[in-house]
């Protein structure tokens, strides 16, 4: 179903209301749901943004990343506005799948429904409920209908008030929902206590924020922290060795999806402890105890075939997602979910594979030792029953334990084997699609639980936006080489009395393309040659390359002189509008009499070599750059071009590097020339941008091209 227009109404947003409608509203809903939390969101006045005007059941620091919403984000109370309809999420997979920015934050098995707050007329806000993961993958009937009644009697309410101008806004945070009595209240409470006190392992409460109210004296001793700095504080602040995220994640954990959560950790020097999290719908309780098994464990060192527990960490992630916003192409991806992704996972190859003309694709591969396992992949049709094209087609991760697994559901898989024995099947879901898959194999039997998979499918989405904008990236970076071959010469004419070659180099930056340019033209008994340098790095200057370089041959075929050649050329570009600039050097050569008529526009001077191997830079008389100014006028000069003279016609991508001085460069590249232009030609070449082509990073395009009069037979 298409997004539907989202008809707003000005509204009061700057007090709240004298009567709680939202905060009695959210708290009668999840009630009678039995929901775990939830929150109220309300649309802005003045911008399209949903903003939580209350919130109920979890902290505030759970949902702190959402309290400000656009309303075409790729979340589900946006999506149930912009959509006017009821959005289910049944839990951790196929929030990944769905919305991977939930999913990375709050990677933990939980159920959730996003309601719109709509009338005919108006669009007010949202509501999201939220479940443990015990709620049944499917809403029922009941749940259904109730959710939508209930949002639409607010909506109701919230248009009368909005008729009366009642402020609407936000309202003070709400207590737990289901809050069971104090201790104190309950008969017994005192002997209650005592008896926990004289429990021989460790007891703590903790409050929905994580803080510790209460511990009995064995937690204080297995925790060796005094009273006075534990009680208060959140666990993992009170003592140092938990200061960890990974133990406030399994306290996250706990608390969203209501399920018991433990993790094990080292009290200094060697003492391993067990942490147990019991959560309920008012805070957790916790049990620590000695964990012997595993201190033993610790000191015969790990069994055979057991590696290291591997977490990925939000700072794996966010560092995964700075990472990819520099990936430029699609091997640029792979590289890095190579380097970040798989040493976090376990994982020991990679592949990402993605789709043309109704064919799996393979974009690229890592760590396998026989490259053709994964590369015979490659065009098989994507309606082969294979696990690659079924994620890739339907947008659903697939995860294989064992061999076995992955045969039984897919017989042809035998005839692919990669040694491997493990494999995690990611869909990479950008836009609202699938734009590829990525496939993590593990050499040994690994085991995908429930929140790894949630993790996994989570980071598949960080993969996905990378991997949307590397092929837009590399389709274009295609298209405009594709466009400046086409306007380049594929070949040089065979003139007599003189020999050519000539080099291009993209420049590795950005997209690669630039606008030099070169060309070599018969006229007449001789010949011109030209070379220029449009200004820009992208398919405007490779267009205004071609332009101009169609206009010089244009302008040589009925005849202009070199200065008529620059005028006119300059008066294009001008008209043009382009906005850009060239410098261009033009040369009319007769190598039957030896003689050069050159005309330059802004542009660096040309080199000679004579026949005895002197080099002299050719800084004649010039004009101004095309397409700066108006009516000009551009002087030429003569030379002669004696037999076993070359001559040297280049961009200033040849010279021009950061930190070293342009006359240095100069002076360098005379030297090359110096030592090689006895050289044949093509050699010769090779050696001037030899330093050039090998640069790990080139800023500017390079062209070359060279020219020599052959010494007599």
């Amino acid at each position: 179903m298409s997004d539907r227009p989202v008809p707003t109404r000005e509204r009061s947003l700057t007090a709240p209301v004298a009567h709680p409608l939202l905060s009695l509203s959210l708290t009668a809903l999840l009630d009678d749901v039995h929901g775990h939390s939830g929150a109220v969101y309300l649309l802005s006045p003045d911008e399209p943004v949903l903003e939580m005007a209350v919130k109920a059941g979890l902290p505030r620091a759970f949902t702190t990343p959402w309290e400000r919403i656009s309303i075409g984000a790729p979340l589900p109370v946006a999506e149930a506005l912009r959509r006017r309809r009821l959005v289910w999420v049944s839990g951790e997979e196929q929030m990944a799948a769905r919305f991977p920015r939930i999913a990375v934050v709050l990677p933990y098995p939980f159920a959730l429904a996003a309601v719109p707050l709509v009338t005919e007329d108006t669009a007010f806000g949202a509501i999201y409920v939220t479940w443990p993961s015990s709620h049944p993958p499917e809403l029922s009937d009941w749940e259904r209908n109730h959710l939508t009644a209930a949002c639409a009697r607010l909506a109701q309410r919230l248009e009368r008030a909005d008729a009366a101008s009642l402020p609407i806004g936000s309202e003070p945070e709400l207590r737990d929902p289901l809050t069971m009595p104090a201790p104190a209240a309950l008969p017994g409470s005192a002997e209650a206590a005592r008896m926990v006190a004289r429990l021989p392992y460790g007891m703590c409460a903790l409050d929905m924020h994580g803080r510790i109210e209460y511990a009995n004296p064995a937690a204080l001793s297995l925790l060796g922290v005094p009273a006075g700095s534990l009680v208060g504080a959140p666990l993992w602040a009170a003592v140092p060795w938990l200061n960890d995220p990974m133990y406030e994640d399994r306290y996250r954990a706990a608390l969203i999806s209501q399920q018991t959560t433990s993790f094990v950790a080292l009290r200094p020097p060697g003492d391993w402890l067990s942490f147990r999290l019991y959560p309920s719908g008012d805070g957790l309780s916790l049990r620590i105890t000695r964990a012997r098994a595993v201190s033993e464990m610790s000191r015969a060192g790990a069994r055979p075939g057991e590696g290291p527990p591997r977490l990925v960490t939000i700072s794996q992630v966010l560092n995964l997602a700075s990472a990819l916003t520099e990936a430029a192409g699609v091997q640029d991806v792979v590289r890095l979910v190579a380097d970040e992704i798989s040493p976090a996972v376990g994982s020991s190859a990679l592949a990402i594979l993605g789709a043309h003309g109704g064919r799996l694709h393979v974009l690229g591969h890592q760590g396998y030792e026989d490259a053709s396992v994964i590369e015979r992949w490659h065009g098989v049709p994507l309606t082969e029953p294979l696990p690659g094209t079924h994620v890739l087609t339907t947008g659903v991760p697939a995860f294989f334990d064992s061999w076995q697994q992955l045969e039984h559901l897919y017989p042809r898989r035998r005839d692919f084997p990669d040694g491997m024995a493990s494999w995690a099947f990611l869909p990479l879901i950008a836009s609202g699609r699938p734009v590829g898959t990525c496939v993590l194999a593990y050499a040994e039997r690994h085991v995908f639980p429930a929140d790894e998979r949630a993790v996994l499918t989570s980071l598949g989405g960080l993969i996905a936006q990378a991997l949307e904008r590397a092929l837009l990236y590399d389709a274009k970076h295609q298209l405009a080489h594709g466009l400046q071959e086409a306007l380049l010469p594929h070949s040089l004419p065979r003139l007599p009395g003189l020999q050519a070659a000539a080099r291009y180099l993209p420049a590795t930056l950005g997209m690669e393309i630039g606008g030099d340019f070169y060309d070599l033209v018969a006229s007449g008994a001789g010949a011109v040659a030209v070379i220029g340098d449009v200004q820009g790095h992208n398919v405007t200057a490779a267009g205004l390359m071609g332009q101009i370089r169609t206009a010089v041959r244009a302008y040589t075929t009925v005849g202009q002189s070199p200065a008529e050649v620059m005028r006119g050329t300059n008066r294009l570009l001008i008209e043009l509008g382009a906005e850009l600039f060239a410098s261009c050097v033009y040369l009319r050569l007769d190598p039957g009499r030896g003689r050069v008529v050159m005309a330059r526009a802004g542009h660096p001077p040309p080199l000679l070599r004579g026949p005895d191997g002197h080099v002299k830079v050719l800084d004649l008389a010039g004009g101004p750059l095309l397409g700066i100014q108006g009516p000009v006028t551009y002087p030429t000069s003569e030379f002669t071009l004696t037999p076993g003279s070359v001559l040297a016609l280049y961009t200033d991508g040849l010279i021009e590097s950061p930190g070293v001085d342009i006359e240095d460069a100069l002076a360098e590249l005379g030297e090359r020339l110096a030592q090689g232009g006895d050289e044949p030609l093509e050699s010769l070449a090779d050696r001037l941008v030899r330093d050039t082509a090998t640069a790990d990073e080139r800023l500017d395009d390079v062209a070359l091209l060279l020219l020599r009069a052959p010494l007599p037979a």
